[in-house]
């Protein structure tokens, strides 16, 4: 296989890994009005991520240091026309960050209420917006002949764009919810997993919504592998229902996995139904898209990153796998409470 094409499919695995990881970070971040019904539920839910958040938000630091290298002409148009709707999810993750950290700082109830309403926004924002960017990114947007962006950020907010971007804002949610119910216990996991079921209908609507569109969109420009785009379409499917009945049985774990799974899937949907392109013109698509061939860099420069990525992604992968089992635990509200006690 080119190494072009490997690269593709490399960056997209990073960008699948990203949205799951943070996916459930941002879903916990939104549970907070409805599941923190006092300080020390709300501690016991943002306590779920707290080990983890910053590590998780590294999966997209490596991605888009990859895209920058492997396709450095995707990633000019990308970063140069969506610069408005990224610096919106730079702003929003930079305020949910500096809430985790000071959040706890004062023993102020009007202090902790300002921060947990950042952290709301700080992970909503992102979730629907990044739906919004991949949204576009698969169903074109307008480039010139040098291949620079011509819309606006209201070019973005447009039906598709906000479709996919809603759907992933549940599916996160969901995701994050499942999570919750998986590391909390008392009523914080009974609250959870009843959020679960009143968020499953809306989820399947705009989720199936999103697959149907987005297999037209790729069936539109006769893409290669629309089967797999049908095939990863209805698996994500499958695995939505089944996170659904695994909460129903209460079986946490179950349902967490089978809501990462479909996110999974979701997201290779999107992904594949770019191929071969990167970037796909609605302006004289023929000689105006990017794609694999024409965004990518040398194959010096790839097979470097190939053999860096063949040593180093096992390391991170073990040492984010080492930190989930460190702290594979529930966080329990007796702790929090004992915790709180010896504070004050």
């Amino acid at each position: 296989m080119d190494l072009a094409y490997l690269w593709f499919f490399i960056v997209g695995v990073l960008f699948v890994g990203y949205f799951v990881l943070d996916g459930f970070d941002f879903g916990v971040g939104m549970s907070l009005p409805f599941l923190g019904k006092d300080d020390i539920s709300r501690r016991q839910i943002i306590n779920t991520i707290g080990p983890v958040w910053d590590l998780n938000e590294t999966w997209v630091i490596v991605a888009g240091a990859c895209l920058f290298a492997a396709f450095p002409e995707w990633y000019a148009t990308l970063f140069s026309g969506f610069y408005l709707a990224l610096l919106l999810i730079l702003l929003a993750l930079i305020m949910r960050g500096v809430s985790f950290e000071y959040r706890h700082q004062r023993d102020s109830v009007r202090w902790r209420r300002n921060f947990d309403r950042m952290i709301v926004i700080g992970s909503a924002v992102p979730a629907l917006l990044w739906g919004v960017a991949v949204g576009n990114i698969v169903q074109g947007v307008p480039l010139d002949a040098d291949h620079e962006f011509t819309g606006s950020l209201l070019t973005l907010l447009n039906p598709y764009g906000l479709w996919v971007g809603v759907t992933t804002l549940l599916l996160f949610w969901l995701h994050g919810v499942y999570f919750i119910a998986l590391k909390t216990d008392g009523q914080v996991m009974e609250d959870a997993r009843k959020l679960a079921l009143r968020l499953f209908i809306p989820a399947v609507i705009f989720a199936a919504g999103c697959v149907v569109w987005t297999i037209a969109i790729a069936a539109g420009r006769e893409a290669p592998l629309l089967w797999a785009v049908i095939a990863c379409g209805a698996v994500a499917a499958v695995f939505l229902i089944v996170s659904f009945l695994f909460n129903l049985r209460r079986s946490e774990g179950w349902a967490f996995t089978a809501g990462a799974i479909t996110i999974v899937f979701a997201v290779l949907t999107l992904w594949l139904a770019l191929f071969p392109y990167v970037m796909p013109s609605t302006v004289d698509p023929a000689t105006n898209s990017l794609t694999i061939e024409n965004a990518s860099s040398t194959d010096y420069t790839l097979t470097i990153m190939s053999w860096a990525a063949l040593v180093f992604l096992p390391l991170v992968l073990l040492y984010q796998g080492w930190t989930y089992w460190v702290f594979r635990k529930r966080v329990s509200r007796t702790r929090i409470e004992k915790a709180a006690a010896v504070a004050h």
